[in-house]
């Protein structure tokens, strides 16, 4: 189960693949780097 990112007016929001919002970043990679962690910890 992978998580999604969407851009939202100059930051971006991070969600779980059933759509539970997770947090948001200021930067892209941020937001990569904060869905990679929670699927490391949770799906792993």
């Amino acid at each position: 189960m992978r998580g999604y990112i969407v851009a939202s007016k100059g930051y971006y929001e991070v969600y779980t693949a059933d759509g539970a919002f997770l947090c948001t970043a200021d930067t892209k990679a941020e937001a990569m780097e904060d869905l990679e962690a929670w699927e490391e910890e949770y799906i792993a």
